[in-house]
């Protein structure tokens, strides 16, 4: 009894009762018991502590993590706030009295720890990539039409779930306790946000059930939120308290989840919903989309009730619209509805395209709108040269979200819908993210001086005059040597999609050109040489600039493919980066490749291998080449070529008609992938015709023009073995 009459004492009474009553009444200590896994996992055997102690803070941790499930998952709280209270009181007495009884799965973890330095940097063992967006039925009806003819299927059962308007973390967990918690980031990698998500209460600090059900080592990914209710609740307070206002939940949530010192991330009623399983290690994972939900569900881990499955088109659209119509009664704001195809095997021969999964697409609600005044329209230079004009704006609410700026695309648009300065015009956010000047007011009145708006014919950055190529709706500037241009490029160089450099954010990025620190790309890597002089500048100082000299020396190493989406090359994406390097391993190969070449890269067509040769046929940008490789910046793709002594190397194959193993597309990568060519039509030049079943006209015309033709089995044992398909006539 003595215990639960401390309760109602302060921590430090408490505390100093429990000292008294562990030294003077336990004299014999045992280890941690057996059903207290996590404790053995952290700590092995204490004897150092009293029996007592230990299985009172496990009954503890017990009763408050099942509390917790109850009221944040399962929506059927089991204590109230009182006896909660006095739980957690008691335990964290315990663990003041005995620090050893602390558990990374404790509750008491989720008060927060003391200020970070900052945010350790976390490489996704799984990448956590982006999902493409439809707008309507018809972008929905192509999309699934895509995947199924890519699986040559008629159908394929799919789930649907609300699209959460927060931030994607990545939770690791190890012998189920939560070890790690990092954001999305690029992708690829995001920051360490381990502490601040051990205080969002709907998070498990310890997975549920019996540990041979939970893998050793799992990775849940979801959807941190900051709930609409509370939301307001915390600008009430923040007013009150003289602060300023949030913007919106979802901002919120972001800032939230960053504070450095995770006592003030406690403070915000953060919560979060589950949705997928990332890296998963030791245990078979569930075969459906569907049953890993439940699965999480299981763990403890809450995913979003709302979510059901389809099995037709219709069937999601009637999802859909059902969002729709609950979206404004939810605590929680959405922009969507995401649409997976449920089953995993499917899901992996889908696979993706750039860094977007085939499997699954965001369905995006239209755009909220807003009237405001156009004040001003200013212009742009990208690093590309191109002009982007945008407008400034009377700072207006438009989804939630404070808009005082907004793009106005480019000059043939402004002219179509003869945007000027000081219209009333109707705002968007376009897929609830960009903001965009969708049309003027429809009850606009203009002042008799008004005028139509000039688009300059000079450069807003050098004065070069601009130029606007007939099929093109960009108008540029052509002046190599523009400062806009390179800062932009220098900006693009340095950002996390390219090398990576951090500190040279835009500020920097402007400085540097300025103050002639650098004049090209290649200039940044002889930075090291200007230490003293950098230091120099404004809101520098030694520890940035060391920091920012050990950023340039790191992104040395990055991948080819990395260092040619950083040239900032006109048509070179990310993915298309990729294709590069494989094909040529290195710059030099890249720099002096033919159309020819290029043209040969699958994906790659005549306007990007244009675009290359009129890039690497400039001089400054082959000077730029060379001083990298000087600069020691010349990473090696070893990844190996197809292999030229297989026999598909160089051979031209059509594949036709379904297959039983494979898709038509895996057939051609395959092909591909040993140096082969995949063609859609039938030639004198086809080498082999693969057939499947119900093959039609292909067959037909193979046989007419004496093609040789094989089944799957042939062709798997071609494509494994190299084991050459021999007509039956040439078998003497």
């Amino acid at each position: 009894m003595l215990l639960y009459s401390a309760q109602h004492f302060s921590s430090v009474i408490i505390t100093e009762l429990l000292n008294a009553l562990f030294q003077d009444v336990y004299a014999e200590h045992s280890p941690v018991p057996k059903n207290d896994y996590s404790l053995q996992m952290q700590f092995g055997s204490y004897t150092s502590l009293p029996e007592e102690a230990v299985n009172r803070a496990a009954q503890l941790r017990a009763e408050i993590n099942r509390a917790n499930r109850l009221y944040y998952i399962e929506n059927s709280p089991e204590l109230n706030d009182a006896e909660w209270d006095a739980r957690m009181q008691e335990l964290l007495a315990l663990e003041e009295a005995h620090p050893n009884l602390k558990t990374p799965d404790s509750p008491t973890q989720r008060i927060g720890a003391p200020p970070a330095a900052g945010f350790d940097e976390v490489v996704h063992p799984v990448p956590m990539l982006s999902l493409g967006n439809v707008f309507d039925e018809d972008g929905f009806r192509a999309w699934y039409k895509r995947a199924l003819d890519f699986l040559e299927l008629e159908s394929a059962p799919m789930v649907c779930e609300l699209k959460i308007d927060g931030l994607a973390l990545a939770i690791t967990y190890r012998g189920g306790v939560i070890e790690r918690a990092a954001t999305r980031g690029d992708g690829e990698r995001g920051e360490d946000v381990t502490a601040n998500v051990r205080t969002i209460r709907s998070v498990p600090l310890k997975l549920e059930g019996p540990p041979e059900n939970i893998p050793p080592v799992i990775e849940l990914r979801g959807e941190v939120f900051l709930p609409n209710s509370k939301f307001s609740t915390l600008n009430i307070e923040r007013e009150a308290a003289g602060l300023p206002a949030y913007v919106n939940p979802r901002n919120s949530a972001s800032g939230s989840l960053r504070q450095l010192d995770s006592t003030e991330t406690a403070k915000r009623p953060l919560d979060m919903f589950f949705y997928a399983l990332g890296y998963v290690e030791g245990v078979d994972s569930p075969s459906s989309h569907w049953d890993t939900l439940q699965a999480i569900n299981t763990w403890g881990g809450r995913k979003n009730e709302w979510t059901r499955k389809a099995n037709t088109v219709e069937d999601v659209m009637a999802a859909i619209a059902n969002a729709g119509e609950v979206r404004d009664s939810l605590d929680y704001g959405i922009d969507g509805v995401v649409i997976k195809i449920d089953s995993l095997s499917l899901q992996s021969r889908l696979g993706f395209v750039g860094r977007d999964p085939r499997w699954a697409i965001a369905y995006k609600f239209p755009a909220e709108r807003s009237e405001t005044t156009l004040k001003a329209i200013h212009v742009n230079v990208g690093r590309t040269g191109a002009l982007t004009p945008w407008a400034e704006l009377e700072p207006v609410i438009v989804g939630g979200v404070t808009v005082g700026r907004a793009t106005l695309h480019n000059k043939d648009e402004i002219a179509r819908k003869d945007f000027r300065e000081g219209d009333r015009v109707v705002i968007q956010r376009a897929g609830d993210v960009i903001p965009q000047v969708v049309e003027v007011e429809s009850k606009n009145q203009r002042p008799a001086d008004s005028q139509p708006y000039k688009f300059p014919n000079a450069c807003p950055s050098c004065g070069a005059e601009t130029v606007q190529a007939e099929d093109e709706a960009v108008t540029r500037c052509v002046n190599g040597t523009c400062p806009a241009q390179f800062e932009r490029l220098l900006e693009h160089f340095a950002s996390r999609g390219a090398l990576d450099i951090a500190g040279l954010g835009e500020r920097v990025s402007q400085d540097l050109p300025r103050l002639e620190f650098v004049s090209n790309i290649a200039d940044i890597y002889r930075l090291h040489e200007r230490r003293d002089d950098l230091i120099k500048l404004e809101k520098m100082g030694e520890t940035r600039v060391d920091n920012l000299l050990k950023a340039i020396e790191a992104s040395r190493s990055q991948p080819l493919s990395k260092l040619l989406f950083a040239l900032g090359i006109p048509g070179i994406g990310s993915e298309s980066a990729e294709w590069l390097s494989r094909r040529f391993h290195n710059m030099t190969g890249v720099k002096d490749a033919t159309e020819e070449d290029f043209l040969g890269i699958n994906g790659i067509g005549p306007i990007v291998a244009s675009t290359l040769i009129d890039y690497f046929s400039v001089e400054q940008n082959r000077q730029l080449i060379a001083d990298l490789i000087e600069l020691g910046v010349n990473p090696i793709d070893e990844t190996p070529e197809p292999s030229a002594d297989h026999p598909a190397n160089g051979l031209t194959f059509v594949v036709t008609g379904r297959m039983e193993s494979m898709s038509r597309s895996e057939a051609q990568n395959r092909i591909k992938l040993l140096g082969g060519n995949a063609t859609g039509s039938v030639t004198k030049k086809t080498n082999y015709l693969v057939a499947g079943a119900e093959s039609g006209s292909k067959l037909e015309k193979a046989q007419r023009l004496d093609v040789q033709v094989i089944d799957e089995t042939e062709f798997i044992s071609f494509m494994e073995n190299g084991e050459v398909p021999v007509r039956a006539e040439f078998i003497s």
